[in-house]
C-alpha cells in the first residue's frame, strides 16, 4: 500500500531535479525549508523526527538537496519529508509538504471496527508497520551510524 500524504503523494516519487524545482519554488515564495524522518506514518503521527533544525536563511537549493540526501543515505527505510513554512499570515504554517524517500515495502494499515453502546460503531486505523519496534519497521535495522542522525556532524 503507498502512502499518500503530502503534496505530489498519489504521483510517481519525485527525482531529485523535480524535488529541487519544488525547492526553488519554496525559496521563490521566501519559505523556510524543513526536513523530517519517520517510520511511523500514521496520518495522525504529524510530528516526525526533525533532520538538523529548519533552514531559514537558505538561499541555495542545493545545500537543501545535499541534506536531503544525506537523511536518505542515513534513514533509508523511512519515510523522509521536505516541509515548507508560510509565515505571512503572522504565525508559521505548512505550505508545502512532500516525500522525498519511501521504504521498499509499505505494508500500509487496516480498518478496525468498534461497537459500543447502543450499537455505535466506532472506527480507526492501524499500521501494520507499528507491530514491530521502533527502527525495525521497514527493511533492516537501523545500523547505528547515527554520526548525522540530527543532520550535524560531517
Amino acid at each position: 500500500m503507498r502512502i499518500t500524504q503530502g503534496t505530489f503523494s498519489f504521483l510517481p516519487d519525485l527525482t531529485d531535479d523535480e524535488i529541487r524545482l519544488q525547492i526553488d519554488y519554496a525559496l521563490a515564495h521566501e519559505w523556510p525549508l524543513s526536513i523530517e524522518f519517520t517510520d511511523d506514518p500514521h496520518p495522525r503521527n504529524t510530528y516526525w523526527e526533525m533532520w538538523g533544525l529548519p533552514m531559514f536563511d537558505l538561499q541555495d537549493p542545493a545545500a537543501l538537496l545535499d541534506e536531503v540526501r544525506a537523511c536518505r543515505e542515513e534513514h533509508p527505510e523511512h519515510y523522509v519529508r521536505v516541509i515548507a513554512y508560510d509565515a505571512s499570515l503572522g504565525r508559521q504554517t505548512v505550505a508545502l509538504s512532500f516525500l522525498v524517500n519511501r521504504p521498499s515495502e509499505e505494508p500500509g494499515f487496516r480498518l478496525e471496527r468498534q461497537e459500543g453502546k447502543d450499537r455505535q460503531i466506532a472506527y480507526t486505523t492501524h499500521a501494520y508497520a507499528t507491530d514491530r519496534p521502533s527502527g525495525q519497521r521497514y527493511g533492516r535495522a537501523d545500523s547505528g551510524r547515527g554520526a548525522r542522525s540530527n543532520g550535524h556532524g560531517r
